[in-house]
């Protein structure tokens, strides 16, 4: 049987090495289980062995019953039919499958009907998914409206529809963008205004929302007539009815299984989740981060799947008397594109711990409020490294999907332009990751703050404090990388003209992520000879793109900032 979590053997290895004991006890609330639920894990292994299962689960799903089904949805597509949107019919048999093995509350509270089970499990589940289908996970697994709902929402709110969320009952959906404010939700227009009575209600339109038809949704609108920009922003739940008209579904490039809707509300019933004025800043800016996220993981899953296709491609065509895979133009082809993907997955499940961390230990200071000072120096960390790690993995993920979907087209020669194969179904699908929940360039700028802050070298120093002894050699030249970085982090800081510091933020954000992906790979060789030969391949390359971006930003007389108004004119 095909099982996408048991023939994964990256995914297998760090499921074996993630630290996740102190996530485990944060989410588990050191197991006091005050709401006697009776399958809540009694000890970590108990919880370790729960993940397993349901991971395993969630792997023979996506492999038996939604991947050989993903061409067919892909073909069918999502249709408009008297308001409703119909989907795939191999998309409605897998949901049907998902709420009835009760995976849709995958990290609600269970007396919500959830599972609790952390970001970190989360992420190896979504990549399952996305590998399979990459449209299904924007409803199959889709926690972020559950969580936003969870972590802000009312215990009224919370009660009423987290455990029709988890059932699969309710669909959700996140109604942010608008035709005028895509990626600057400050210029959000949609309108909220109260009555007489205090309710409030939604006027306006609503664009490239996906899965918009879902039941419930969280949307930010403009409460406030006098305040303007993010301050006259809130955030709103709301529950399809009548007032609502899904006007089109987007003919789009990929992800053909998932819908994306443009809404038109008409004094449509809202109700106000957390204070107002704060629907920007706090809630749709949690909400994208851990959205963010699951697009990397989404993306890893596409690449994944891409890889393989290329890579059993490459095994069975027959050119010049011997397979493909052989020659070293596809072999480097074939070995850079597995090393690019371990990369992503390795910084993808660092990012999730950092996150995990980051919320238990604000669930102990909202819970316990008499051990704030014990963990408020923590706190203050994990929260500083998951606004740069989130940014970097989804920035990374993203445009690594393209590339490795591109390449396997590449390697497939004519056939992969052609639809009798997978490989233009990932490079069609892989296209949206780059853009959505923030385009790859607003994760740039996001990133850098967290690079000229300081916060990437007190996460270069934990990393150096931990014992590399196995691989000295390539120790050093990571250190060696890593000066060169600093010496561009040092020119760049100093620098008061703000165009050339963002003419060099991608580079800057690139030399960090590839930092990050090192110390990451050195720490993974530490249990396997393959990772260490990984690690040897990536740092080799990694050092000459560091060097090299270093000399161009130092040594660069970036004539491109002088010259490109007269060559694009």
């Amino acid at each position: 049987m095909e099982n996408f979590f048991r023939d994964n053997e990256d995914i297998l290895f760090h499921f074996e090495h993630l630290d996740l004991d102190r996530i485990v006890r944060l989410k588990e609330d050191d197991f006091k289980n005050p709401d006697n639920i009776p399958y809540a894990p009694h000890d970590l292994q108990d919880a370790k062995d729960s993940y397993e299962k349901i991971l395993d689960m969630i792997g023979e799903i996506c492999g038996e019953n939604l991947a050989p089904q993903a061409g067919d949805i892909d073909s069918e597509g999502v249709r408009l039919v008297d308001g409703e949107v119909v989907y795939a019919k191999g998309t409605r048999e897998v949901l049907d499958i998902f709420a009835k093995a009760d995976l849709m509350g995958f990290c609600f509270p269970r007396k919500y009907g959830g599972l609790n089970f952390p970001a970190t499990m989360l992420t190896l589940a979504a990549e399952m998914v996305a590998r399979a289908d990459a449209s299904f996970l924007n409803f199959g697994l889709q926690q972020d409206i559950g969580e936003t709902l969870n972590k802000f929402g009312s215990e009224e709110l919370k009660s009423k529809y987290l455990p029709k969320m988890a059932s699969g009952e309710f669909g959700s959906s996140m109604i942010l963008t608008e035709p005028d404010a895509g990626s600057d939700l400050q210029a959000v227009r949609l309108r909220a205004h109260q009555d007489a009575d205090g309710k409030w209600y939604l006027n306006g339109v609503k664009r490239f929302i996906t899965n918009g038809n879902g039941t419930v949704g969280l949307v930010l609108a403009r409460s406030e007539d006098t305040a303007q920009g993010a301050r006259g922003l809130s955030f709103f739940l709301y529950e399809r009815d009548e007032n609502m008209v899904i006007r089109r579904l987007e003919d789009k490039l990929g992800i053909h299984g998932s819908p994306t809707c443009e809404l038109q509300f008409n004094n449509a019933r809202g109700y106000l989740v957390g204070e107002r004025k704060r629907g920007l800043s706090r809630y749709t800016m949690w909400l994208m981060n851990s959205a963010r996220v699951g697009v990397a993981a989404q993306a890893i899953g596409i690449a994944e799947a891409a890889y393989r296709e290329a890579n059993k491609y490459a095994e069975e065509r027959i050119q010049f008397g011997v397979p493909v895979k052989s020659l070293p133009p596809v072999f480097e082809m074939l070995t850079e594109m597995k090393i690019s993907i371990e990369a992503a997955r390795t910084l993808l499940y660092e990012t999730a711990r950092i996150v995990d961390l980051k919320e238990g230990l604000e669930h102990v200071k909202e819970h316990y409020p008499e051990r704030s000072d014990e963990i408020k120096s923590d706190l203050k960390n994990y929260a500083r490294l998951a606004n740069l790690y989130t940014p970097i993995i989804k920035g990374f993920a993203s445009e690594m999907a393209n590339k490795i979907a591109y390449e396997a087209i590449q390697i497939h020669g004519g056939t992969g332009f052609m639809r009798d194969f997978s490989a233009e179904r990932h490079y069609r699908d892989a296209r949206i990751t780059s853009i959505y929940e923030g385009t790859t360039q607003l994760q740039v700028v996001a990133a850098m703050g967290g690079l000229t802050s300081g916060t990437i070298i007190n996460a270069l120093d934990e990393y150096e404090s931990e014992d590399f002894s196995h691989a000295p050699d390539l120790h050093k030249h990571v250190l060696v990388a890593r000066n060169r970085f600093e010496k561009a982090l040092v020119y760049i800081k100093g620098i008061e003209d703000a165009d050339l510091v963002s003419y060099h933020a991608r580079r800057m954000v690139e030399m960090a992520t590839d930092l990050l992906q090192s110390y990451l790979f050195l720490r993974d060789a530490r249990h396997s000879e393959r990772k260490l030969k990984v690690a040897e391949t990536f740092i080799e390359k990694m050092g000459t793109r560091i060097s090299m971006n270093t000399e161009f930003i130092i040594d660069g007389d970036s004539s491109l900032l002088r010259n490109y108004s007269e060559i694009i004119g």
